[in-house]
């Protein structure tokens, strides 16, 4: 008896779910412990991946309680105790703590009147390429500080020529080097006009500003020192 077309459709969808399903069992049966097996690695790396940012974390904590110690092991003036601490970071794979430790112990060997010393772990930091680029600026502007006296006019211009800028976070200091490289070499007028733009950047400590600005007006360059207030600026350089 033929089949009436509703029935046809029924039969037809019946054979397609059974085909499905010996398609499936036949899936698993090929590939059911291969997914078994993926399940199990794909857990177990993300317990691996949890446990080491764990880790991670606990030793940047501890990291940062040793720098720290160190600082405090300064200020209490017991620098020895502080030294070990920071040989310690400075050899450590954390960029940050790294440079930090180094930064500081190349100032304490500044402070310690080892200037050679002091400049072979600024020139370390400021050709780091890892260092971030204000920790790298910060460690050639101490150390072309430190080298000034002995360096060409033309060397410090060209290295500080990046930082000695209006608004840059360490406009004052450098360019205070900068237009004293200027007068060393009869450059005045570009000496004057250095002095007279860090006069008048309120970013730059008032200290730094007050010499700028009797440079300037010595050179008959205008300095006056718009919308100046006390303590303005000290945040800036150093």
């Amino acid at each position: 008896m033929a089949l009436r077309p509703v029935d046809n459709e029924t039969f037809y969808r019946e054979v397609d779910e059974e085909l499905r399903r010996d398609q499936l069992k036949s899936y698993w049966q090929r590939y059911g412990k291969l997914a078994i097996a993926a399940v199990v690695l794909f857990i177990a790396g993300l317990g691996l991946l949890i446990w080491w940012m764990n880790q991670r974390e606990l030793r940047a904590g501890a990291r940062g309680e040793a720098l720290v110690s160190a600082f405090d092991d300064i200020s209490a003036g017991n620098r020895g105790a502080a030294q070990p601490k920071l040989d310690e970071l400075a050899a450590s794979g954390s960029p940050a703590y790294r440079i930090s430790a180094i930064l500081t112990e190349a100032d304490m060997a500044s402070d310690a009147n080892d200037p050679a010393r002091a400049i072979n772990l600024f020139k370390q930091v400021a050709d780091d390429n890892s260092a971030a680029r204000p920790y790298r600026d910060l460690a050639l502007l101490r150390m072309t500080a430190l080298q000034y006296d002995k360096l060409p006019p033309p060397t410090v211009i060209d290295r500080l020529k990046t930082l000695a800028v209006p608004g840059a976070p360490w406009f004052g200091s450098a360019g205070e080097m900068v237009a004293g490289a200027y007068l060393k070499q009869g450059r005045p007028k570009e000496a004057g006009r250095m002095f007279a733009a860090i006069a008048k950047d309120r970013k730059v400590p008032d200290s730094i500003r007050g010499r700028a600005s009797q440079m300037a007006s010595s050179l008959g360059f205008d300095a006056v020192q718009q919308g100046a207030t006390p303590g303005a600026g000290q945040e800036g350089n150093r």
